[in-house]
């Protein structure tokens, strides 16, 4: 959809960085917001708006909520709110480097910077644990169908709603585990990918087969492996044309329907948890319009 922030639909690059950024004053948040959507070309660069944000500018976008804070027996996942989210796609780490400075001087003092995450493919599209990720991700037409928000008239239509953590992997009870406990925890074989029937109950495939739910909880994926000196782990990225999708799988996930939690909690944590909206795009430029902002 030209529309759209076209990097959502792109296939990942190799390289990503991901920014976000608190509100730290009003005075100049129009202008601010102006000067950026101009500089976001929806591809190199793909832009997220978190409630607290458009809740300042006193505008409502219908299905933009706070990411739920869940607690369950040994487990806690966490709520971590910003006002902007910034994802900087790329082949080359110096470029993305310099372009996240500029991006950070554009938005001073306005907003500051809280995070900033490094990402990159793995083994073509493989998490750090060795298994392929986003194997059940929707193609062509249903991926827009997918992911994209449609028939809500200009400025929503083409636009997205993305959720994102940052889960950081305990690789030394990883690696303890042998390959036949590491499978059932994911459910496939990591040495072909194949799913295989006999998984425990609380194997990730039984846990978050999207066709398994009612309605169907599909996302597109847009998930890449972090590290940060001997750290690691998954930067989880989901789009959808609303959260319940993903709401519905991280509610099973938990163990909330059923006291049964994901296995993956057996080594791996979120470290955040965040929801933004992504504008659609208008003549090469982000269409704030459904927020009362005119480029």
């Amino acid at each position: 959809m030209d529309t759209t922030q076209s990097g959502i639909l792109a296939d990942l690059p190799a390289f990503s960085r991901y920014l976000t950024f608190s509100l730290q004053s009003s005075d100049e948040l129009d202008q601010c917001l102006r000067e950026l959507a101009n500089m976001v070309d929806g591809e190199n660069l793909v832009i997220g708006l978190g409630l607290s944000l458009v809740l300042e500018l006193n505008s409502d976008i219908e299905g933009l909520r706070q990411f739920p804070a869940m607690t369950t027996k040994g487990l806690d996942i966490p709520s971590t709110p910003t006002a902007l989210w910034c994802w900087i796609r790329g082949s080359d780490r110096g470029e993305m480097f310099h372009q996240s400075r500029l991006l950070e001087l554009l938005l001073e003092p306005t907003f500051q910077l809280m995070d900033c995450i490094d990402s990159f493919k793995f083994d073509q599209n493989r998490d750090l644990s060795g298994y392929e990720d986003g194997t059940e991700n929707p193609q062509g037409d249903e991926a827009i169908s997918t992911a994209l928000v449609h028939n809500r008239g200009t400025g929503l239509d083409g636009s997205s709603f993305v959720a994102v953590q940052k889960w950081s992997h305990d690789f030394d009870t990883f690696d303890a585990m042998s390959t036949e406990t590491q499978d059932n925890v994911i459910g496939r074989h990591v040495s072909d990918n194949e799913e295989f029937d006999e998984a425990p109950e609380s194997a990730h495939v039984k846990r978050s087969a999207q066709e398994n739910f009612d309605p169907e909880a599909f996302m597109l994926r847009r998930s890449m492996p972090w590290a940060e000196g001997l750290s690691g782990g998954l930067n989880f990225v989901a789009f959808g044309k609303t959260f319940d999708a993903f709401e519905a799988v991280l509610n099973r996930m938990s163990g909330k329907e059923d006291g049964i939690p994901d296995a993956l909690f057996s080594f791996t944590r979120p470290l955040t948890g965040s929801y933004f909206w992504c504008p659609p795009m208008k003549d090469g430029a982000l269409d704030l319009s459904a927020i009362k902002l005119k480029i």
